[in-house]
């Protein structure tokens, strides 16, 4: 089975980028479509992006569309999540995860995906 871990979170200032990765092994990454969730205390965990396992497909939550970017590099075995205009309310724990590659569908749910990074922290100050 895969393994995932996250990197790249921090504090950063309202209006920031940053950048997250996810590094993959024990398994090639191009078995799995991939998601981005993240949680905040007070909240579920909430859908950000998806994206399908040669990349062709991608899928993004209301509230982040237009502002983040999925996208992935399995020769690395490494997928990403570019976040642009950061707002204060994007301050969560970010999680990537994994899915058995499906053809026909994306997954948007978090049952929808069995491994979990344990993931990482953006803090986004205003």
């Amino acid at each position: 089975q895969v393994q995932l871990r996250e990197s790249g979170g921090g504090l950063v200032m309202a209006g920031d980028s940053l950048r997250l990765s996810c590094a993959a092994s024990g398994r090639a990454l191009s078995n799995y479509d991939m998601a981005w969730f993240r949680q905040t205390p007070r909240k579920e965990r909430e859908f950000v992006a998806a994206i399908s396992w040669n990349g062709a497909s991608t899928f993004y939550g209301r509230s982040v569309k237009g502002r983040f970017s999925v996208s992935r590099d399995n020769p690395k075995n490494t997928g990403y999540l570019q976040m642009n205009n950061l707002k204060p309310e994007d301050t969560a724990v970010y999680y990537c995860a994994g899915a058995p590659l499906d053809p026909d569908a994306l997954g948007v749910g978090a049952t929808e995906y069995d491994y979990w990074g344990q993931g990482t922290q953006v803090t986004v100050s205003s």
